[in-house]
């Protein structure tokens, strides 16, 4: 059975893929500071095949117990998004660069870890400029400091000499969405949700702007998918996951959610400053890996909608399930 270490692993993406992998008889040790508590963990912490460490990952004893006996490494832990990493940017450097540098180097000079998978963004492609869509091998035109921070990382990862011992991938989420044991409504598809189940107004800002989106299931699905396939097919690679098809103005996200909330009041406020204006090709990863999502954006409302139906949550404006 090979041991996972899941960094960030009680959050949002790292908690759905916990599971993922246990269900795929992996043993799984998550390392997490538990910024937004730990109840994402609970229904799994007596798993025979699960391990726990409270540690912060800037510690270089904490990195290095928690790579003992460990053969893959799926690295999430991060001051995540650009409100959060803007509002904590000496925190946000000391993580998501020199915390992930010192733990990469570490994993090479162990010398029996099998694979390395990043968790990027497509934020690293910033704003189009002409181009129909972005790709792999689009530039990079990161415009927050969590994408420059998450751009950095990515190319000391690609551009690292592992020998044969490690075989490192990078890979650019969508912007996610839907349920996960640890939930979020500071994303777009969740939050408009929210708003328009619990009766609010719903100003849109930024209407005409593009970017592609995913359910946190899938995501959990392509790590899984990269860690199970051939190295050849993933070393020193980086992927988009998502699906070309789910690319979405807000304008189009709306038209999704009429169809749950016909009486739904929104208003439209015009912003021009958004930097970040993007269209992605999903195709390299359904092509070299055979990745397809299950789940699209109206599955996600629907989800949503249904847990806040049957009060599920007691309060889905609790502000642990935002990352500011």
């Amino acid at each position: 059975m090979d041991k996972v270490l899941v960094t960030g692993g009680a959050g949002y993406v790292g908690s759905t893929l916990v599971r993922i992998l246990l269900r795929n008889n992996y043993s799984v040790r998550v390392i997490d500071r538990l910024d937004f508590s730990g109840d994402s963990l609970i229904g799994i912490y007596n798993h025979p095949n699960f391990e726990f460490i409270k540690g912060d990952l800037r510690e270089e004893e904490i990195i290095d117990g928690v790579l003992e006996n460990i053969d893959h490494i799926v690295h999430l832990a991060a001051i995540v998004g650009d409100p959060a990493c803007a509002e904590q940017p000496e925190e946000a450097r000391s993580i998501n660069w020199k915390a992930s540098k010192m733990l990469y180097d570490k994993a090479i000079n162990q010398g029996s870890i099998d694979r390395f998978i990043f968790g990027s963004t497509c934020s690293n492609y910033g704003k189009m400029n002409g181009e129909k869509f972005m790709d792999e091998n689009s530039e990079l035109r990161p415009v927050s400091l969590y994408a420059e921070l998450k751009v950095k990382f990515e190319k000391y990862l690609l551009n690292s000499n592992t020998g044969n011992n490690l075989t490192p991938t990078s890979l650019r989420f969508a912007t996610a969405y839907g349920l996960s044991p640890r939930p979020r409504f500071d994303l777009t598809v969740n939050d408009f949700t929210r708003h328009l189940y619990s009766g609010k107004e719903l100003v849109i800002y930024g209407r005409q702007f593009w970017r592609p989106y995913c359910h946190v299931y899938d995501i959990g699905r392509a790590i899984l998918k990269v860690l199970e396939s051939s190295a050849k097919n993933v070393d020193h690679e980086v992927f988009g996951v998502g699906d070309t098809e789910e690319n979405y103005q807000k304008d189009m996200i709306v038209e999704e959610l009429l169809n749950f909330f016909p009486e739904a009041d929104i208003k439209y406020v015009q912003k021009e400053d958004d930097p970040r204006d993007y269209r992605v090709d999903f195709s390299k990863i359904k092509d070299q890996l055979n990745f397809e999502i299950n789940k699209t954006v109206p599955d996600g409302i629907q989800e949503i909608k249904s847990i806040l139906e049957k009060n599920i949550l007691s309060n889905p404006y609790d502000p642990n399930y935002e990352n500011i």
